[in-house]
């Protein structure tokens, strides 16, 4: 299991994805919740090779042509994905206490989402 699993979870949620290398995926999402509700946007994740023992450590997002894209005060980085990139340190809390499912770390996705 690894990122083979993760995408075709993904793909089982309707998301069609791209991989810029080994461990990164990332596909077009519009936001369902929050003060960026209807926007389209990159997400992106990194995702190891022991998915699904270990979720991805955050997400990584780039708008697409939004002007008003809101995001958290703080714990936002560069990322690894490229200069338009930003990485949100916003962990799962009790990974290993749950089923472990994409479907699963994207509800905690649309709660930092929901919550801005």
């Amino acid at each position: 299991m690894a990122k083979s699993d993760f995408i075709a979870e993904l793909k089982v949620l309707g998301f069609t994805t791209q991989e810029p290398d080994a461990l990164k995926v990332s596909f077009e999402y519009e936001i369902p919740v929050g003060r960026n509700i209807g926007k389209k946007i990159q997400i992106g994740f990194e995702v190891q090779n022991d998915f699904p023992m270990s979720c991805p450590p955050g997400p990584h997002f780039k708008s697409i042509g939004v002007q008003d894209w809101v995001e958290p005060p703080n714990n936002i980085h560069a990322s690894p994905f490229g200069g338009e990139w930003r990485y949100w340190s916003r962990p799962f809390p009790d990974w290993n206490r749950t089923d472990r499912k994409v479907k699963t770390y994207f509800a905690h996705i649309k709660n930092l989402l929901a919550k801005l």
